[in-house]
């Protein structure tokens, strides 16, 4: 099965009972194995989970790793990118030059790399400290 049928797939199964906008995200990773998430909304926002985010657990919880791929899809005019929390989920495990497609459920489809989505990315590299005593 395709990446968007999957994410077409497990949109269905959102749980957006306040907003009414059902997001899926299918994720590949390295092995090739294919990772599924939806969005959950809370009443208490912004509590919900994010399908990307879910996506990521799934991946995590069934030994993945890394990404390969990723593709999201919501009824919605135009294609959505994943929010800003999401983007920097997906840095943490995928390398820039992985590629998002985010799509429309009418087939709209608008792809770009991880680093085009967030330039400047704030990763592990940034938490390492100069040992130089300098001025």
């Amino acid at each position: 099965m395709s990446l968007r049928q999957s994410a077409l797939d497990v949109r269905e199964r959102a749980y957006a009972p306040y907003s009414g906008f059902k997001v899926g995200a299918a994720i590949r990773d390295t092995d090739g194995t294919v990772h599924l998430g939806c969005n959950v909304e809370n009443i208490a926002y912004p509590e919900g989970t994010c399908a990307e985010a879910g996506a990521i657990a799934a991946m995590i919880a069934a030994g993945g790793a890394r990404l390969a791929e990723v593709y999201v899809v919501a009824d919605a005019p135009m294609p959505v990118t994943p929010c800003g929390g999401c983007r920097q989920k997906l840095a943490e495990f995928g390398a820039g030059d992985v590629r998002v497609t985010m799509a429309t459920t009418d087939g709209t489809e608008q792809a770009m790399t991880l680093a085009e989505l967030l330039p400047g990315a704030f990763g592990a590299e940034h938490m390492g400290r100069s040992e130089s005593g300098g001025t």
